[in-house]
């Protein structure tokens, strides 16, 4: 039992070890050996013939059979012969980046597991479409267009790995979606693509399908704990999924996207997929456009193309024009905003962005114009983290409490002045502890661009208030 206010030697050894596999653990920032680079200046807009979601609006069949006319399960079976380590080469040569949010260097984080023992029990690949976040639905698209090619690049990534088996985790909430991916998964076991001597070699490798529906399973150890029939939320690490995740099996969660755009860059070499977008951000991106535009929709363009010339070219633009913009979320609700000046200029790469203090996330661009109330935007994008914490960790439990009253208080300007300094008192509190998952760090992302972006706002309406208007 620990006792409070004294310091128990297993948390500092649990804190210990996870410090020295930091230290001696290659980065999955970092990148790969061999990765390729260009020299390009300009980006965007991407070639018709670069596209790798061809039927990303469903305007085709999605089934089998016109899955393979545009080019899915063509000779998978060769492409396995060339065995794993060919395949995990081409991946780091190629710069493949994690499209889920952390941007992880998919040749790294896939090798972890690769090089992980396993000699009782089976390695496992877990695939995640969970999509809770606000204004994301790039996977959603996947699973319900594209399902053959999403489940094509789970076959690859998991013989890559050494995988036997592979759990696709889909929001409850996505029944017409899940309906097609099960459909898609019946077809290819019934045509061995799949199951035993899956595509005609000698390698078994099965794909089940299991739904839930939190945001917090979007985390990887709470999806775990989800698929397992525990309460879906985080757990600390270490033991890390590489060595203990699913039941005991080492796993690792990947993102639908990372792994539907595989089999196209294993055809098309990785020299195809370096020379798009900028070195070391290569490839292309399923963007979710939303939010205040004349045309909502989901795009897949060439990585680091300009953020406007990406709203104005796909989604018509801003409502009442680019100097009606008033702020731009430009990678879901837990990345922080963008000011007009710095939307106008920034290039949609996880580098710019992250060098800007905020991310690309997993691609979701979020548009605020001045017609709307910035106060009540602060207000629900908060509220959204209060009802999805799991009130395990006590600062982000006290945050997701205290940040919603003071916002629900500056929304109506029942306020003092020096409450929005509390703002970030509270935040650096949160930034300075360990919580277990990244939920904490989107609430202080989040609250702190919101109070930085909207100041001026909120002491105009304590004044308002305050004289009685």
């Amino acid at each position: 039992m620990i006792r409070l206010g004294r310091k128990s030697p297993h948390l500092s050894w649990l804190w210990k070890q996870q410090l020295r596999l930091a230290k001696t653990a290659p980065s999955t920032l970092d990148p790969p050996e061999g990765c390729l680079t260009n020299s390009k200046t300009t980006f965007g807009p991407l070639k018709d013939t670069d596209r790798v979601f061809q039927n990303l609006y469903g305007r085709h069949d999605w089934r089998l059979q016109g899955a393979c006319q545009r080019g899915d399960w063509h000779r998978t079976g060769d492409i396995l012969e060339q065995g794993s380590d060919w395949i995990l080469e081409e991946v780091n040569k190629c710069g493949l980046r994690g499209r889920g949010g952390a941007g992880f260097y998919c040749g790294r984080k896939w090798d972890l597991l690769r090089k992980a023992k396993s000699e009782k029990v089976p390695k496992m690949l877990v695939v995640n479409c969970a999509e809770g976040e606000p204004g994301t639905c790039k996977d959603r698209e996947i699973i319900r267009h594209e399902p053959h090619k999403m489940l094509e690049g789970i076959l690859l990534a998991g013989v890559a790995m050494d995988c036997q088996r592979a759990i696709i985790y889909v929001r409850n909430r996505f029944y017409n979606e899940a309906c097609n991916l099960h459909f898609a998964l019946a077809e290819a076991y019934h045509h061995g693509l799949v199951g035993d001597s899956a595509c005609g070699t000698d390698i078994k490798f099965d794909i089940m399908i299991q739904r839930g529906d939190r945001y917090l399973c979007g985390e990887e150890t709470a999806m775990l704990n989800c698929l397992m029939g525990e309460l879906g939320r985080p757990r600390r690490r270490p033991p890390y999924l590489t060595e203990k995740g699913y039941f005991s099996h080492p796993c690792l969660v990947i993102n639908a996207e990372s792994l539907a755009v595989l089999p196209t860059i294993l055809r098309r070499g990785s020299a195809w997929w370096a020379g798009l977008g900028r070195s070391y951000n290569s490839g292309t991106k399923l963007f979710c456009i939303s939010g205040q535009v004349e045309n909502p929709c989901t795009v897949e363009e060439e990585m680091s193309m300009p953020l406007r010339e990406i709203i104005e070219r796909h989604a018509g633009g801003v409502l009442g024009g680019w100097d009606n913009l008033l702020a731009i979320i430009p990678g879901g609700l837990s990345t922080a905003l963008l000011d007009p000046p710095t939307a106008s200029e920034v290039a949609m790469d996880i580098d710019s962005l992250a060098a800007l203090g905020s991310g690309m996330g997993c691609g979701s661009i979020i548009v605020m114009s001045k017609d709307c109330d910035p106060l009540a935007v602060m207000l629900r994008s908060i509220e959204f983290f209060e009802t999805h914490t799991c009130m395990q960790c006590s600062y982000c439990r006290d945050g997701a409490i205290w940040l919603p009253e003071m916002f629900a208080r500056f929304v109506k300007g029942q306020a003092h002045p020096h409450e929005i300094d509390w703002v970030s008192v509270i935040t650096e509190k949160m930034k300075a502890s360990k919580p277990i998952c990244g939920l904490c760090f989107s609430q202080v992302d989040v609250a702190e661009s919101l109070v930085r972006m909207f100041k001026g706002q909120i002491e105009e309406r304590i004044l308002k208030y305050a004289k009685g208007s």
